[in-house]
């Protein structure tokens, strides 16, 4: 398959892209890294960077971001950075992606644990996660060509244990091979709109 992986050289990125590329062809796309550039909160970068590669078997976005903070210091402004870049960068990946895949193709979105069992200062994050798992459910029910489109949720993964830690008191680690096998599931599987969800309780 010939494989775009926006995010590919992050944390879980990283890992994801060396998996397939064993026996894919993969492009890494990120805002400033990677092969080609793509800025998902900018739908010109989206459309940009998709019109230069013509077609692709699937997408995953392993990318986003979201502003943490404590609830009573989020300003408007500051829940915008989540719904532009994680939330609808994904929902247009989607909206423009469809266009260039193969049929049959697949679009991986990534969301996380935050959705499900949010903690402390992620009011933002948790919202968006939980708005992008809608998003799956519903548009999986309309989108065409035989086109497939899921959400990988992980929780904190070992790579980032000791950087997020803090952060989630009391969660255990998902190990990065579980994390890379959420991603298998979606692009080699026949799921269409699933949340995959690895959490290690």
């Amino acid at each position: 398959m010939r494989i775009l992986i926006i995010g590919g050289q992050g944390t879980i990125g990283k890992p994801v892209t060396e998996h397939f590329q064993n026996e894919n062809e993969v492009i890494v796309a990120g805002r400033r890294s990677g092969e080609i550039n793509i800025d998902i909160a900018d739908t010109n970068s989206i459309e940009k960077a998709l019109a230069s590669l013509k077609k692709v078997d699937a997408i995953v976005c392993i990318a986003g971001e979201a502003k943490w903070a404590n609830f009573n210091e989020l300003a408007e402004d500051d829940y915008y950075i989540g719904l532009r870049s994680k939330l609808m960068g994904q929902v247009n990946l989607v909206r423009i992606g469809k266009d260039y895949l193969t049929s049959g193709g697949s679009i991986t979105l990534s969301t996380g644990i935050l959705a499900d069992d949010p903690v402390t200062k992620t009011t933002s994050a948790a919202m968006v996660n939980g708005a992008i798992h809608s998003f799956v459910k519903a548009v999986a029910l309309e989108i065409e060509n035989g086109i497939r489109v899921n959400a990988v949720s992980l929780g904190m993964v070992e790579d980032a244990y000791e950087k997020y830690k803090d952060y989630f008191p009391g969660h255990n680690p998902v190990p990065m091979k579980k994390a890379v096998n959420a991603f298998v599931r979606s692009v080699n599987g026949k799921g269409n709109g699933e949340i995959i969800r690895v959490y290690e309780k």
